[in-house]
């Protein structure tokens, strides 16, 4: 209980011995003949259920006296109190040197320590308060499609099958069953399991097996590993008939209401997991049972792929490849094409000509004048839109910088590029850190019908904000 602070010196305490008034001990820890370490036969009475602060100069026993004597005796006597079977598995404290401490409840210390910062830790992470969110948000979480940001309920057996038969027709097909998802083990049971119920394959960590009648996998038991039993495999066309429907009902039984299927397309599989527990029926977006894992952006499962749970991202700065926006393109506005070689230099010359030519660009005017349009073109590239409005395409400054990062082998060039990169929000999770599906959760909301808040949106709550929410 915290109470007024209260401020006394060990050395005045010591000399005046004013402790010695004998305080009821229900109100005071009464401390008699201190002499642990430094201490000079300290007598004193610490008011309970107060703040104390112990003060003093280097070396005056403000530590042996609140560590090695008060803390030490109320640890020993805790111990005293276990069982012997208990007191076994503990180590032994011997009684600190004082004479008489009375009044003392039990006791817990904290060490002062600094901080570890990383650059996954946050406020909420390293009080802990997050890993009770996550549960929260696991449990009374409410789902919505990340798309079309309706509320999503459980799919059927029946709407799965439907999905699946209007995939592309002609690719070959896997469906899976998910036994063991992202945990750590041999899983030997798991294998035999797969052969007693008469699979003959298994998916392991991406990677299809044999199981039959060979001796199961080798796998780290220290590792965590992904197991999905092979249920049917076959060309998705009109003559599957009812043994889609037959393979993504075992899978569903199997997997408990998890299904993968994986379809290869231009010589990659590709998976879509679909789910009995939480689907949208419009997009098609499926997501996993709620669990505290996928809200953390520690875990594989929660963080955001592109920036791995980081938030951020070194991207391109356009501030830093077009410094001088007053600049037009032919006197330098674009700074990074005249940096990266002479014959590079001749290179993006003749490419922002042909730009210019494409897009009607004037190449005299400073680049802010530009249209909002070209400017986007310029620095982006072309989409689809772009490419039938002007009948030409560009790749854009951006992407081929990230392209000539990416595909050089030469440490100059990429020290040149990165001097116009800067550690910006990532642009996939905006700073968020997590998937879209579990920034799709919230949590709350108005009898109105406004939507709640997701995890993220939480964290960055004041606490006074978030009780009156609450």
């Amino acid at each position: 209980m915290l109470g007024i602070v209260i401020s006394f010196d060990i050395m005045a305490e010591s000399q005046h011995n004013i402790a010695e008034s004998r305080q009821p001990s229900g109100k005071y820890i009464a401390i008699r003949g201190a002499r642990e370490h430094n201490l000079k036969n300290i007598n004193l009475d610490i008011p309970r259920d107060k703040m104390v602060v112990i003060t003093g100069v280097s070396g005056s026993g403000k530590s042996s006296l609140a560590f090695d004597t008060i803390y030490a005796e109320g640890q020993r006597r805790y111990i005293e109190s276990l069982s012997a079977y208990a007191r076994q598995f503990l180590e032994q404290m011997t009684k600190p040197d004082v004479d008489d401490i009375s009044g003392l409840p039990p006791t817990i210390s904290i060490e002062q320590r600094a901080g570890l910062g990383t650059p996954r830790s946050i406020v909420a992470t390293t009080t802990e308060i997050y890993d009770y969110l996550r549960v929260l948000f696991a449990r009374v979480g409410h789902a919505h499609c990340y798309k079309c940001n309706r509320e999503i309920s459980r799919q059927t057996a029946q709407q799965i099958i439907e999905q699946v038969r209007q995939m592309p027709t002609g690719q070959p097909i896997m469906i899976l069953a998910p036994l063991i998802r992202g945990k750590k083990g041999t899983h030997r049971e798991v294998f035999e399991r797969i052969r007693r119920e008469g699979f003959v394959r298994a998916r392991v960590d991406g990677k299809v097996v044999e199981i039959g009648l060979k001796r199961p996998p080798a796998l780290d038991r220290y590792k965590r590993h992904q197991i999905e039993v092979v249920v049917d495999r076959f060309i998705l066309d009109e003559t599957v008939g009812n043994r889609l429907a037959d393979s993504l009902e075992m899978a569903l039984r199997i997997g408990e209401g998890l299904i993968i299927v994986s379809a290869q397309h231009n010589g990659r599989w590709r998976d879509t997991l679909f789910s009995e527990h939480y689907a949208c029926p419009t997009c098609g977006v499926s997501v996993a049972e709620l669990s505290p894992r996928i809200f953390s952006f520690n875990s594989p499962y929660g963080a955001c792929p592109a920036c791995n749970g980081l938030g951020t991202k070194m991207e391109l700065d356009v501030d830093l490849i077009i410094p001088q926006p007053a600049l037009s393109l032919e006197r330098g506005a674009i700074e990074p094409f005249g940096r990266l070689g002479h014959r590079m230099a001749i290179y993006y010359y003749q490419l922002w000509r042909d730009f210019a030519a494409q897009f009607e660009v004037d190449t005299k005017i400073p680049f802010y004048k530009l249209p909002a349009d070209k400017k986007q073109i310029l620095l982006h590239g072309t989409s689809e839109k772009d490419e039938e409005r002007f009948g030409a395409s560009f790749e854009g400054v951006i992407p081929l910088l990230e392209r000539r990062f990416r595909d050089t082998s030469s440490d100059y060039i990429k020290r040149k590029i990165m001097d116009y990169m800067s550690e910006l929000a990532c642009p996939v999770c905006k700073g968020a850190r997590l998937k879209p599906e579990p920034l799709a959760v919230r949590l709350g909301g108005l009898p109105t019908g406004e939507a709640g808040k997701n995890i993220h949106e939480v964290i960055q709550m004041r606490i006074n904000s978030l009780m009156v929410s609450s």
